[in-house]
């Protein structure tokens, strides 16, 4: 990596692997984060959505961080979701988990609590000043019910109080907007939260990805990625074309006989566990894992696309 940039290329949202009885599964979790310092990431990302984290309690968490610190052993940057409903809480969390290796903060707006703009920034600011590491904003409204202003996330950056953004709105045109804002800020790394077009956030400018599916295949994402920096857009569009095939694991659940939440995530679990990497599909209470039959389709995605 570029030493002046640390946090850009492929940084997956690590999924947090359970027993069957429901404890954290130390074990799985450690094969998990050293399947993908294998696959070549360049991060790692924990306590995000795909990790479950709203689910967790502190305890489980400081075990999470505290397990992947330790096999990471600051191989590739360590981020770390900080993401509780208001400031004052933001920030214990955050120092809870620096204390226990984080390397960058990832941190939403507030949620549950009704904010604006304004409020927004001065979150942001407050956690800054607070703790003494790289905060990147983390814009999912679909989480936050806040879609973060790109003035306002631009503003920030020109401030250094934000040092990038995780982009999970959904929204490409607003992204792209950003990118393009965004240009004339020296080490502000932006990254795509996005799966199936990540070629496509690359040839605009993205720094880096973030996606779920790379806890599957992050060699594919490093060959995807490793063709953007060559310039090789045919050969990123093949690969984003064979991952984009992959992700229909995501849609394999039956509808209405699981969330939304726990389709997608238990997806990702199931896959892994085929993949002899973790040992249980198993989800936070209340989500339900995979079925049996669920599980059948995966496989037969997973041999389609050369994993199994």
């Amino acid at each position: 990596m570029n030493p002046a940039r640390r946090y850009q290329g492929v940084i997956p949202p690590v999924v947090t692997p359970r027993t069957a009885e429901g404890q954290i599964d130390l074990p799985s979790l450690e094969r998990l984060i050293g399947h993908l310092l294998n696959g070549g990431v360049d991060g790692l990302f924990v306590l995000g959505s795909s990790a479950e984290v709203p689910y967790m309690t502190n305890d489980e968490r400081d075990m999470v961080v505290k397990t992947a610190a330790a096999v990471n052993a600051s191989q590739v940057p360590l981020m770390v979701g900080a993401n509780e409903q208001t400031t004052n809480r933001v920030i214990e969390e955050g120092r809870r988990v620096v204390r226990n290796g984080a390397d960058a903060l990832v941190v939403t707006s507030p949620f549950y609590a009704l904010t604006n703009a304004g409020e927004t920034e001065t979150h942001f600011r407050t956690v800054h000043s607070a703790l003494d590491l790289p905060v990147f904003a983390y814009d999912i409204p679909v989480r936050t019910h806040f879609k973060l202003p790109t003035d306002l996330l631009v503003q920030l950056g020109a401030d250094g109080v934000i040092a990038g953004v995780k982009d999970s709105s959904g929204d490409d045109v607003a992204f792209r907007h950003l990118l393009m804002a965004a240009k004339g800020i020296a080490h502000f790394d932006i990254f795509t939260g996005h799966e199936i077009v990540a070629d496509g956030a690359l040839l605009a400018g993205a720094q880096g990805i973030v996606p779920g599916l790379g806890n599957v295949d992050p060699e594919g994402y490093r060959r995807l990625f490793s063709a953007a920096q060559d310039g090789d857009w045919a050969k990123a569009a093949h690969e984003q074309a064979r991952l984009a095939d992959l992700f229909n694991i995501a849609y394999t659940p039956k509808p209405g006989r699981v969330s939304a939440g726990a389709a997608g995530l238990g997806a990702f679990k199931t896959a892994l566990m085929l993949l002899g990497i973790i040992d249980s599909n198993e989800m936070s209470t209340p989500m339900l894992a995979l079925d049996d039959d669920e599980t059948d389709r995966i496989k037969q995605i997973l041999v389609r696309n050369g994993l199994l």
